[in-house]
């Protein structure tokens, strides 16, 4: 159905150079304004306050680590390096969690000491979460890669510095244990059998970061809507460096993640709406977007629609341009494998996209001859296309386009193309890939609507803008 839709439609949205159409492009370049981060182009726009008098949906507010943590840098600098360095382990676990050979460890019934490493990345975005009846409210980290909700809990045996007090189970009312034979408990990847006959979970990120503690239902407020009988776990052994928040909220395909448990009442479907960073490195970290669960509420008009691949949420990428131009690369680059390999994720996780080095060095090459005489500086870390626009007003620097199978094509705002990382200093925000796989990063994500359709197999873009 939104296939056929999506077919019939020609949409052109610009917002901060946003176009979204399921045919090719013929935007070629951005005007930016590096001072404020606000571009400009020459081709005028369907206005979206429309869709933003209309929009009544119930939601929640997304929240930046910064400013959950309290982190603060020396400079923009530090705080790249901050997020290249969560992001390069983020890569690699998706890189070995997607593994055609990956195989979950199972710690039952081992005592071998687990060792934390890097934090795993996940938690980029926050959300505040009432937990239990009365709710606690607690920030969670929103992932979409992952498929369990849990939090840390009193009696903790094992925790994690936390923003917010533990949760206690025994102050809620509705707090319920599952027993080890249920359906629920079988339903886990990893679970067993406590003294108590209760069902016990451990969620690993391949990093070293875990959690492990009790299956209970229940009742989550989100949004000011409580919902009972959520399936969460209860962590009394948490390690790693989830950076004050109290635990994860799972967004990811599986049966146990939030919107799998929330089925019919959801309807398989979620929408997110990243908002675009400041200008600074540390700036802007409060306004960080929108998060809608449910069908009604967050499936749009007029958006344009992407098959999306079962497991993780893979979209069809069938090339990439730059300047309105495709790049010549080869056949089936993008393509997700018979055995699980390669193949192109969406992931709110990780900030900096990753692509094939092949891919990655065309789309560089034809970016730095596109730009022409722009003064060059040094790359920072993985960011290795670097721009010193101190001494700019505006620049102009050529859009950049993805291909879906289907005919449709996204082609990137102008802000969501360079990172700063210094005053006056940025980078091309895409990075080469150590694996097969191909990651569409937040950076690219932000200021744009994205719904994803699980139930229907479809990922949508636009119209809606944040």
């Amino acid at each position: 159905m939104h296939a056929a839709a999506a077919t019939k439609l020609l949409l052109v949205f610009v917002f901060t150079s946003m176009v979204i159409i399921p045919h090719a492009s013929s935007l070629r370049f951005h005007y930016i304004n590096h001072h404020n981060l606000t571009t400009k182009t020459s081709t005028t726009s369907s206005s979206t306050s429309a869709h933003r008098s209309r929009d009544r949906r119930p939601s929640f507010a997304l929240v930046r680590r910064d400013a959950v943590t309290g982190a603060t840098y020396p400079s923009p600098r530090h705080a790249v390096l901050d997020l290249v360095s969560r992001d390069n382990a983020r890569a690699e676990y998706l890189a070995s969690r997607l593994s055609p050979a990956y195989q979950p460890t199972d710690f039952f019934g081992s005592e071998s000491k687990v060792v934390s490493g890097l934090d795993e990345g996940s938690g980029e975005y926050f959300v505040r979460v009432g937990i239990g009846s009365p709710p606690t409210e607690q920030y969670l980290v929103v992932d979409s890669g992952s498929d369990v909700i849990w939090v840390q809990c009193k009696p903790c045996l094992e925790c994690y510095a936390q923003a917010d007090p533990l949760f206690d189970p025994a102050s809620s009312a509705t707090f319920s244990a599952v027993s080890c034979g249920s359906a629920i408990c079988r339903t886990l990847r990893t679970s067993g059998c406590g003294d108590s006959g209760g069902c016990e979970y451990e969620v690993s990120y391949g990093d070293g970061s875990y959690t492990k503690g009790t299956l209970a239902l229940e009742t989550l407020t989100l949004g000011g809507t409580a919902v009972e009988g959520v399936a969460i776990g209860c962590g009394h052994r948490n390690r790693g460096l989830f950076v004050g928040a109290a635990g994860l909220l799972g967004l990811g395909w599986g049966p146990m993640s939030l919107v799998g448990q929330l089925g019919g009442a959801a309807g398989g479907a979620f929408s997110y709406c990243l908002a675009s960073r400041g200008g600074s490195g540390s700036g802007a970290a409060d306004a960080a977007g929108s998060l809608v669960l449910g069908r009604s509420e967050a499936v749009p008009e007029g958006a344009v629609w992407v098959p999306l691949a079962p497991s993780f949420y893979y979209v069809g990428v069938s090339g990439i341009g730059v300047g309105d131009e495709r790049l010549p690369l080869q056949d089936g680059l993008f393509q997700l494998t018979e055995d699980g390999g390669g193949g192109v994720v969406m992931d709110t996780g990780t900030a900096v996209t990753r692509l094939p080095q092949e891919a990655y060095a065309a789309l560089r090459d034809a970016f730095v001859g596109a730009v022409g005489a722009l003064p060059r500086a040094p790359g920072v870390s993985l960011l290795d296309t670097c721009y010193d626009l101190s001494g700019y007003t505006s620049v102009r620097v050529p859009t950049v386009s993805f291909y879906f199978d289907g005919a449709a094509t996204l082609t990137l705002p102008a802000r969501n193309l360079l990172l700063e990382v210094d005053g006056g200093i940025y980078c091309l925000a895409f990075a080469p890939s150590s694996s097969g796989l191909s990651i569409l990063g937040n950076i690219q994500q932000e200021g744009i609507q994205i719904t994803v359709d699980s139930a229907n197999g479809y990922i949508g873009f636009g119209p809606a803008t944040c």
